[in-house]
């Protein structure tokens, strides 16, 4: 491992443990988050799982450990990693308070080099994780571990729209140094190895809520995380969003290139 990835994930690790330490594990809700009427990318990400009864799942990126929890309840013999040491302890924690802690594995550590054998896992999963992580190295990694037939599902922020890209320059304090959202460009780049790779995007015209935020309730985006708060909130603004779902859907299905334009991706792919 180079000394610039290193270095790079030695700043991942001191950003997201500062993060973790403000994380009430009490305070986090599995359920919430995998069915959230404002987050259809994470309910689709989930379904493209199937059944996951005894199934040997990897998951990279544990953060608060919402979804480590539903996919042990789901049935997944799970093991779960974070470069984050606080992280997982916020994971661990929360699954032992849901009373799963002991499906669980919990390992420290970073995507893009990992100590399981070769072909160990069925199926590898991961939100908002490879855009912290060396592309090449992490999936490099991630074809290793699958066995032959298994399937990886990223679900991943995209770069390409500059209205995004301007409230990021605008909240440095809310990301870390060294992410990038994905590019379309990074997908040749993640597909390599791989039988099949699809794709499918969200979040375009929704991203009106998060100029509501901004502009409409004077939300300053470098203490408020917006992609947090449409979770949070999201009872509050289920119908508007529903409606600006709705077109974001016949939008996409009519013009499937301006995709590069959403917030989100999810990438499912076969080794």
């Amino acid at each position: 491992m180079g000394e610039e990835l290193r270095g790079r994930q030695g700043r991942e690790r001191g950003f997201h443990d500062r993060w973790a330490a403000e994380v009430d594990p009490e305070s986090l809700d599995p359920w919430r988050l995998a069915a959230c009427p404002t987050t259809p990318e994470t309910s689709y990400a989930l379904s493209l799982l199937g059944d996951l009864s005894g199934k040997r799942v990897l998951e990279i990126g544990c953060g608060h450990g919402e979804l480590t929890s539903w996919l042990a309840m789901a049935g997944a013999r799970l093991t779960t990693r974070d470069l984050s040491p606080g992280m997982v302890d916020v994971a661990r924690r929360l699954a032992e308070r849901l009373g799963v802690g002991k499906r669980i594995r919990f390992d420290v550590g970073p995507g893009e080099s990992m100590e399981y054998p070769d072909d160990s896992f069925d199926l590898v999963f991961g939100h908002d994780v490879l855009h912290h992580m060396d592309l090449v190295e992490a999936m490099r990694e991630v074809r290793r571990v699958l066995i032959p037939g298994g399937r990886a599902v990223f679900a991943e922020p995209l770069g390409h729209n500059p209205v995004l890209n301007h409230f990021r320059e605008r909240s440095p304090e809310t990301r870390t140094p060294d992410e990038r959202p994905l590019l379309f460009s990074d997908f040749l780049i993640l597909r390599e190895g791989f039988s099949v790779m699809r794709h499918r995007e969200f979040h375009l015209f929704t991203l009106a809520l998060f100029a509501w935020f901004r502009w409409g309730e004077g939300l300053d985006p470098n203490r408020v995380r917006y992609w947090k708060r449409i979770i949070e909130e999201a009872e509050r603004y289920r119908r508007p969003f529903a409606v600006l779902n709705v077109l974001d859907r016949i939008l996409l299905a009519l013009l499937p290139p301006a995709g590069r334009l959403c917030r989100m991706t999810v990438l499912e792919l076969r080794k």
